[in-house]
């Protein structure tokens, strides 16, 4: 997950906060494209799934994709599962998964409800170097009982630095 210098996922207008990084090219930037090799499956909240829509190039070629989301917005694939259920949801994901990693994309309120249902291993946080002032911010939808072990904290390209924490 992208985070702002000063604590938000994303921007005023509700998009990512990596789009208001002016080094972020889709698709290159952070290493995104390597972490998705290693992963099977992508899972996320209707609120980020939403703007992949009218992508111009599909973001999650070759990942088995999950919603979370109380319906199946207008020009979904068919291939995409969309479930309101976040215990249900965990289940098909579970059943379909080739054993490789899920990569949890979403905002704070979908990473919570997955940490709470225990099915979160690591938190792994770009933070950026910019500043956007407003938007939504990673806390408090983050829970304080969480128990964090940082694993990793790593230079990435553009001035950005990757910070993994295993979650206990």
């Amino acid at each position: 997950m992208c985070v702002s210098l000063d604590g938000y996922v994303t921007r005023p207008d509700g998009m990512p906060v990596q789009l208001a990084d002016p080094s972020f090219v889709r698709g290159e930037s952070y290493g995104f494209p390597e972490f998705q090799q290693g992963c099977d499956a992508v899972l996320m909240g209707r609120t980020t799934f939403e703007p992949a829509l009218g992508a111009e190039q599909w973001p999650w070629p070759d990942l088995d994709a999950f919603v979370l989301g109380s319906h199946r917005p207008d020009g979904t694939p068919d291939q995409v599962v969309v479930e309101g259920d976040p215990e249900r949801l965990l289940e098909q994901v579970r059943e379909s998964n080739r054993g490789g990693d899920v990569h949890l994309v979403g905002g704070p309120r979908t990473i919570e409800t997955y940490r709470a249902l225990g099915a979160l291993d690591k938190l792994g946080l770009l933070v950026l170097p910019i500043l956007v002032g407003e938007g939504m911010q990673l806390t408090p939808s983050l829970s304080a009982d969480a128990e964090l072990r940082l694993e990793s904290a790593d230079p990435v390209s553009g001035g950005a630095v990757e910070i993994v924490y295993d979650v206990g």
